[in-house]
């Protein structure tokens, strides 16, 4: 494998450890000099790692895709339909769906990350992912999770002003501010694991590496390293612990406010239909967030590799199917939307 390193000056050509004898030779005290043998190091071997996945049970590996192929079928058709759904009704047009169809989009791509993978390795020998597509696959899933866990938050501050203060809803809630809170969400979903993906890009790792995990998830990925793992194992516990703590907060004082609120209103009707608004909501991020609480803001020595896999795929494979069936079978108006809509494009006779 070759690698060519450009300067001002000179081309150095490499071949493994071997320079091409045409070339000219780096000069001793180049500062260029550490740089390029650390490359050549680095490159001269393809590095892949094993997903080992479910592969302690392959009496279920066949039984396994199976399940997983329809959870992956039913969630790209359930949250691509719910964002159709939203975009082309203009019922549709406010807040609280403008948010829904951008969590809807989060757990389309989380789900397509990590499940397209996790089947190919149930029917595949082969379960090797190269250096570089591994990477990639933890930053973008990692990113996934971090920006549904704000989003959810802003959904629970969007449901507080609603409910507690619907007269300014429309004020208060303006596009602008919407605009702002979705960008913020991915931009901060981005950042934290573009730092821990520093930190695991310097991590040396030799030869074939198996990852105990169905996906490049950070402390399965490195786990497997030779290198000092101290300060990497513990900025995960803490990202996420600062995520969990700082989401949780401004969902339960939003939610405390809106059962206050409620406890107020004297009718039936309004408690049932205040409940209702909430309960979907309440329902994925109870799923979500139990599943995260339980993965990483606890000591890994409390968790199994297995029970580690086992839960992991409720935020990464479950989750994402469940949410939009939740929002839309608790729904009035969605499952209206979308009667209508199977009407129109299949019109009974």
């Amino acid at each position: 494998m070759s690698c060519i390193f450009v300067t001002n000056s000179t081309k150095l050509l490499f071949d493994g450890n071997n320079l091409f004898p045409d070339t000219p030779l780096p000069n001793p005290q180049s500062p260029f000099k550490g740089t390029v043998v650390m490359a050549v190091r680095n490159l001269s071997v393809e590095m892949t790692f094993a997903l080992l996945g479910f592969a302690d049970y392959p009496e279920l590996q066949i039984p396994l895709f199976l399940l997983f192929l329809i959870m992956y079928i039913i969630t790209v058709v359930g949250n691509l339909g719910m964002i159709v759904i939203i975009k082309i009704n203009p019922k549709f047009h406010t807040p609280m769906y403008f948010f829904l169809s951008h969590l809807s989009f989060v757990d389309f791509c989380y789900s397509s990350i990590v499940t397209p993978k996790l089947l190919e390795n149930l029917v595949m020998e082969d379960k090797n992912i190269f250096y570089f597509s591994c990477m990639l696959q933890y930053f973008l899933s990692c990113t996934a999770v971090v920006t549904e866990s704000f989003l959810l938050a802003v959904m629970a501050y969007d449901r507080f002003v609603a409910i507690c203060n619907p007269l300014l809803y429309s004020v208060v809630m303006s596009q602008r501010l919407c605009a702002l809170l979705v960008s913020g969400s991915y931009l901060w979903g981005m950042f934290g694991p573009l730092v821990l993906l520093c930190y695991a890009l310097q991590l040396n790792f030799s030869g074939h590496n198996t990852i105990n995990h169905f996906f490049c998830e950070y402390t399965a990925l490195i786990a497997v390293s030779s290198s000092d793992i101290l300060i990497p194992h513990l900025l995960p516990f803490g990202f996420a612990t600062f995520n969990e703590v700082s989401t949780l907060l401004i969902i339960l004082t939003s939610y405390t406010f809106i059962f206050v609120t409620v406890l107020n209103i004297h009718s039936a009707s309004g408690h049932r239909k205040a409940f209702s608004t909430c309960a979907s909501h309440l329902t994925a991020i109870t799923i979500f967030h139990g599943t995260i609480l339980s993965l990483y803001c606890v000591p890994n020595s409390k968790n199994s590799r297995q029970t580690v896999k086992v839960a992991s795929v409720f935020y990464t494979v479950v989750n994402p199917m469940l949410n939009p069936l939740i929002y839309s079978l608790r729904n009035k108006d969605v499952k209206d939307a979308l009667r209508k809509l199977i009407d129109t494009k299949v019109p009974f006779h």
